[in-house]
């Protein structure tokens, strides 16, 4: 039996998975790099060890460290988690020859399918349906989808749509492929933008009874990365769903897998299917399946391990689930990520953490941050997974739509407005899935009310008392105060209250009810409407009915800003400057990329803004720059 985990992970699955052990009552081992030393997985977990640094090479993928720490703290297990050394089967081998128990499959089983290349020859092999290109493709087989053989999360993924960029595109795939994995080795494969993502949970014992548990649709994606996921997939006729679930089955029993997995395909527009991939681990998405059949997939992960059986069928789907995953980032400027202090994470009417369905309706947080994360440029800038389930499809939209309105999320920006807009879109809720959704579809909807905003964040003020700052007992000059809005535009207010009541420039038919530093009460055109705030610094959080608002007080006299010359390029993040691709005094044309910037296990391409000539390159490649550094000028 074990007795104690060690998960090599970090975050959200590390919490996860130890709830699940303090459930069965196994003692828990975390580890942590130096900026996560008060993350609250290192808090929750019965012990925890440091590994030494503050980036994932130096700690997370250091796995000779990792299976030291579960043998200096006793553990006689490991979990991996999701990424980092999760499908590594070398990882695997050394905690295996350490006499620890590996919470995975076995070590062969991921080799067979650690490379994409040497897994889909395996597949075909198996009678399993895989995409393939031509070793010389032409024209005719635009466009194409370069990926990393040892990839995932989006890593090493480049689109092609002209032939004449596939050898650039190849060099910059594999470059960004050793930099995650280690492993240079690309391929291609037809890309299909009106494809459907599809996959299949598994789960696989010692004794030969593998389960295909349900399916799930992860079409809705940016960067190649899922941010929707749902089960069961809808839309699929009960023949192809048979289809997919005898084809996933098929490709584990190929390489005598045991433990959770996941076998992944592209659904075409003609309804036609094809491997993908297996993920010989636990997916981030894997909630959804717990909730629609009431299972614990990490338990039985820790059962299979030591040795159980499964029943001879798994329980059958009940119900609708969708996930959506909440990043701190920015949709609207190509989802870059976002850093600072994540001030309050709060979700209204969640059931339980971690919860797996018992009940017929529910939401479920899951998350590896807290009131008071620092959200840092070194990790995935997932903040937490939200999942909603209920009776129908639509039923379970409306209410994770719902929740994500109604969360408090103070701190850096997020792309909670796309999820919401996403979930309430005619063409997701009719299933028009595909993995361009969100770039096919305008999101853009349901603007917060930003003049009113500010007219609210005015009237609370900074501080207490029955009346806020501007109350006059006689007629005097307005009130001002500006505020920024994350998009950038200032909104100027000018008020004045006074017996008579308050009177603000722009609305004529507004009445004030209540007011304080933590909420207002305004009745707009005869309806009443309430707002919460909370304020840290300078920064305001306005959730009411404008929508969820960050603004920024401006002093009476602005502080005077550092000026740039015409041209130059600031960091939009922080980051450290994985590849240069232009000299100073090269003429350059606008749009051409210049520099790469790696922050939060993505790629950000930094390109001339016109044409001219690049007149300076400020940094070089290994260079770790902060938010505003100047990397380069062009000159027209």
């Amino acid at each position: 039996m074990i007795t104690s985990v060690l998960v090599a992970n970090r975050g959200e699955i590390a919490r996860r998975v130890f709830r699940t052990c303090r459930a069965l009552g196994i003692a828990t081992v975390a580890v942590h790099s130096d900026p996560d030393v008060d993350a609250p997985h290192v808090r929750e977990a019965d012990a925890a060890v440091r590994l030494p640094g503050a980036t994932a090479a130096e700690t997370y993928l250091r796995g000779e460290l990792l299976v030291k720490a579960a043998l200096a703290a006793g553990a006689d297990a490991v979990h991996p988690g999701y990424g980092f050394l999760s499908e590594s089967a070398e990882f695997a081998r050394a905690v295996l020859d350490a006499g620890l128990v590996w919470i995975g499959p076995p070590p062969e089983s991921i080799a067979a399918m650690g490379s994409k290349t040497a897994a889909k020859r395996l597949m075909a092999e198996a009678g399993v349906p895989v995409l393939a290109v031509p070793a010389e493709p032409t024209e005719a087989d635009l466009p194409l989808l370069v990926k990393a053989a040892a990839g995932g999360g989006g890593r090493g993924m480049r689109i092609v749509r002209r032939l004449a960029d596939l050898p650039g595109e190849l060099a910059a795939a594999r470059a960004e492929a050793e930099r995650a994995f280690g492993d240079q080795e690309v391929f291609c494969e037809p890309y299909l933008p009106d494809g459907r993502h599809v996959e299949v949970q598994l789960l696989a014992d010692g004794h030969g009874t593998i389960w295909a548990v349900g399916d799930r649709d992860c079409s809705l994606q940016r960067r190649h990365q899922k941010v929707v996921e749902e089960a069961p997939a809808p839309g699929l006729s009960e023949t192809l769903r048979a289809e997919l679930h005898r084809a996933a089955v098929a490709a584990a029993r190929a390489i005598g897998y045991r433990g959770a997995g996941t076998a992944e395909f592209l659904l075409g527009p003609d309804g036609r299917c094809w491997f993908l991939e297996m993920n010989t681990r636990l997916q981030v998405e894997h909630p959804v399946t717990e909730c629609v059949t009431g299972l614990d997939l990490v338990a039985w992960q820790l059962r299979i391990a030591e040795g159980a059986a499964l029943p001879p069928e798994p329980p059958a789907t009940r119900g609708h689930a969708i996930e959506a995953r909440l990043y701190a980032e920015d949709a609207e400027q190509d989802w870059q990520p976002r850093t600072g202090t994540l001030h309050r994470l709060e979700v209204p009417g969640v059931t339980a953490e971690f919860e797996t369905g018992s009940t017929e309706t529910g939401l479920r947080l899951d998350s590896g941050v807290g009131d008071g994360t620092e959200i840092g440029p070194h990790y995935d800038p997932m903040l937490a997974k939200l999942i909603a389930w209920a009776p129908t499809r639509a039923e379970a939209a409306r209410l994770l739509a719902a929740a994500l309105d109604r969360a408090r999320i103070h701190g850096p920006g997020s792309n909670r407005a796309l999820l919401t807009a996403a979930l309430r879109h005619p063409a997701f809720l009719a299933g028009e899935l595909h993995t361009g959704f969100l770039t096919a579809h305008d999101l853009g909807g349901g603007r917060p009310d930003l003049p009113l905003a500010a007219l609210v964040a005015a009237l609370a003020g900074a501080g207490g008392g029955p009346f806020p700052p501007g109350w006059r007992n006689l007629p005097s000059q307005p009130q001002q105060r500006t505020f920024r809005a994350e998009d950038g535009t200032e909104h100027l207010v000018r008020y004045r209250l006074d017996r008579s009541g308050l009177h603000v420039e722009g609305f004529p038919d507004l009445q004030l009810l209540e007011r304080s530093p933590e909420s207002v009460a305004l009745r707009v055109a005869g309806v009443t409407r309430r707002w919460r705030l909370a304020r840290y610094g300078d920064r305001l959080y306005l959730d009411g009915p404008t929508g969820a608002v960050t603004l920024t007080e401006l002093p009476l006299l602005p502080a005077p800003v550092a000026t740039h010359a015409p041209g130059a390029l600031l960091a939009p993040m922080p980051g450290t400057v994985t590849r240069t691709a232009a000299e100073p005094g090269q003429r350059v044309t606008a749009g051409q990329p210049l520099l790469w910037l790696e922050a939060m296990k993505m790629e950000h391409r930094i390109s001339a803004p016109a044409d001219g000539v690049l007149a300076e390159l400020r940094v070089a490649v290994g260079q770790q720059v902060e938010p505003g550094t100047l990397l380069a000028v062009v000159e027209s």
